[in-house]
């Protein structure tokens, strides 16, 4: 073979490296630059890290009706996850910092999710207070009617009313993997770090759930 016939199939091989190469960049480059925007991010481990240990030493007590809770294996902020007060306020997460939250996101259109509100208001009376919460989040469409009747016909009264129409809440959950249905329930701690969630319904009120936040209150004090 001639060095004119090697010098032209090296340069083809070049080119057509260099093309490869220049796909590549280009697509790495609209995957970072195109990644949907969200409220909640990811934080160091300096930020969140005594949170996974945290979850790692509860998780034991994630059984029964909750054994589907599963804890964090990576430091992760909630802070940022907004929706509306109970005034219409906007807020965040951040926004109760100091306490323990069980996040619950719910519709009244989702029949798993009306049949264990009574649970999360019976957990609420019976731990709610300064270092804990339920805070479920109503995702219905449309205005406050078609919730408000629900939870006034099943004489719920004691859970503040969170509310996100755009369900913009439950979006940017799923998009970090942790929502694919409702209901949705996220344990957090009092920093606003994620300790465990879970997708499905649970018998909140009974003597697992119980335990399970007793013992994330009592660690979380250590």
């Amino acid at each position: 073979m001639s060095e004119q016939k090697k010098g032209s199939r090296m340069t083809i091989r070049i080119i057509g490296a260099a093309i490869v190469l220049g796909l590549l960049a280009s697509v790495v480059g609209v995957y970072v630059k195109g990644r949907p925007s969200g409220n909640m991010s990811a934080v160091t481990e300096a930020d969140c890290s005594a949170s996974v240990d945290l979850a790692a030493r509860i998780q034991p007590l994630a059984k029964g009706e909750i054994a589907a809770m599963a804890s964090v294996l990576e430091p992760k902020s909630l802070q940022t996850l907004a929706f509306n007060g109970p005034q219409g306020q906007p807020m965040s997460i951040g926004d109760l910092s100091g306490k323990t939250l069980l996040v619950n996101l719910w519709a009244t259109w989702c029949a798993p999710c009306r049949e264990e509100m009574p649970a999360l208001a019976a957990l609420q009376e019976d731990l709610g207070g300064d270092d804990f919460e339920v805070v479920a989040i109503n995702i219905d469409r449309g205005d406050d009617v078609k919730p408000k009747k629900f939870l006034g016909e099943i004489k719920v009264s004691n859970l503040a009313f969170y509310r996100d129409s755009s369900m913009g809440v439950f979006n940017t959950l799923k998009k970090d993997g942790l929502a694919f249905g409702l209901p949705v329930t996220l344990l957090v701690d009092e920093k606003g770090c994620l300790l465990s969630s879970m997708n499905g319904p649970a018998h909140w009120s009974g003597h697992d759930a119980k335990t399970y936040v007793q013992k994330a209150l009592s660690e979380n004090m250590l």
